[in-house]
């Protein structure tokens, strides 16, 4: 396994002694435990229930298989139906989008915890590409006041132009007043974001609750160490996409306790983290999911990690340019055991998923990659697998006939 360590939010020199020391296999599982790979699934929670324990799910144009949003809930919960997955997250009031990781679907619960970071863009005198006329700002909150949600197309046109980011002045303020908190996002119409009034759609006790930053980043840390189960200040500071100093200032009170970890230091020798006290008190144990992992994937979203962890350098290569590309447009990690042992790279045509190139690690997870591509196929209504390059062709006569 390769270590990784982060450069600027690699940690202060000074660290309080660790509580104990894991094993790099121990610290792998309490991670896939964490992130809901490792044991039953929490079928009866379902999709809000995983949105809850990750805290965050990232949002992303792409859709091959299926958008990100979707293919999260698939990966640690099994084919549960896509519609399903779409009302749970969107029109029932019981999640937002806000700036995460990235755009992410947040759970309700969580809109008081980012007074801090609307309260750094109020701050600012240059959001969402210009400042835009305050009379414009007024006139939006007041047609959504007296209509009710409404996307940007309905609020007068989201551009100027064709061009991507030629927004027009009603979407740059409805954008703005996103950041700021006066609006929110709890549902999208043909991935369109609908915006309503914050004091209308958000819980009266969630929106009069005005948290200090100290408490929002403490109680962000706590999260994001609980959806980790054991991180470096790196990973933690990812998570949320909080600053190092931010996390620094609340470490020491956000109930982590310090560890050392195996292989996760400079040059493979042990390394400093921070782990969340329950996940250390249990031994993970229980079923592997075998599965397709978005890129966006909250286990593998964040790079050095995913290498320290799984020893798999992965990149999203869908804004490189194709012939640059080593595994594909939107290759997905292939989990099983609790290791990366592969790529597939998907399309669909028609009713067939085709697997445009796919890598394995060992001809021994050939079984384990076969049922991945079934589960997938029969969750986006294929009936048929057809595998285009397969990095190792001699393996294709044995995974034609598992995939039969």
């Amino acid at each position: 396994m390769t270590a990784s360590t982060p450069g600027p939010a690699s940690g202060p020199s000074s660290l309080p002694a660790p509580v104990t020391a894991l094993g790099a296999d121990d610290a792998r599982r309490i991670a896939l435990r964490a992130q809901g790979l490792l044991g039953a699934p929490d079928r009866r929670g379902g999709v809000r229930g995983m949105l809850r324990r990750l805290g965050s799910v990232q949002l992303d144009t792409i859709s091959v298989l299926a958008r990100s949003h979707e293919l999260v809930p698939y990966a640690r919960l099994g084919a549960v139906g896509r519609p399903a997955v779409e009302t749970a997250y969107w029109g029932a009031g019981t999640s937002f989008e806000y700036w995460s990781h990235a755009a992410c679907i947040l759970p309700m619960e969580e809109w008081p915890l980012f007074a801090f970071r609307r309260r750094r863009y109020r701050a600012k005198t240059h959001v969402w590409g210009k400042q835009g006329e305050a009379e414009t700002y007024r006139s939006v909150l007041d047609k959504l006041r007296a209509e009710g949600p409404l996307t940007s197309t309905e609020l007068g046109g989201a551009k100027k132009t064709a061009d991507w980011w030629d927004w027009s002045d009603t979407k740059i303020a409805v954008e703005r007043a996103l950041a700021f908190g006066d609006v929110v996002c709890t549902e999208r119409r043909s991935w369109k974001r609908v915006y309503a009034l914050a004091e209308q759609a958000v819980p009266a006790e969630l929106f009069a609750a005005e948290p200090d930053d100290a408490e929002c980043l403490r109680t962000l840390v706590a999260q994001s160490g609980a959806a980790l189960g054991v991180a470096t200040r790196a990973d933690i500071v990812d998570y949320y996409r909080l600053r190092a100093e931010q996390v620094d200032a609340v470490l020491p009170d956000s109930g982590l306790v310090p560890v050392e970890v195996a292989g996760w230091g400079p040059n493979g020798g042990p390394g400093a983290a921070w782990a969340d006290p329950e996940a250390l008190a249990t031994t993970p144990r229980g079923r592997h999911r075998t599965t397709l992992l978005s890129p966006f994937d909250s286990l593998v979203w964040d790079r050095p990690r995913t290498e320290r962890i799984f020893g798999m350098l992965h990149r999203l290569e869908a804004y490189t340019p194709k012939h640059k590309r080593v595994h594909g447009y939107f290759a997905m990690p292939v989990l099983t055991g609790g290791r990366l042992v592969g790529r597939v790279d998907p399309a669909r045509e028609g009713r067939t998923l085709v697997a445009r190139q796919v890598s394995l690690d060992s001809p021994r997870h050939l079984e384990a990659l076969a049922d991945a591509l079934r589960e997938a196929a029969g969750w986006v209504g294929c009936d048929a697998v057809r595998v285009e390059a397969l990095h190792d062709e001699s393996l294709r006569p044995a995974l034609e006939r598992l995939l039969d």
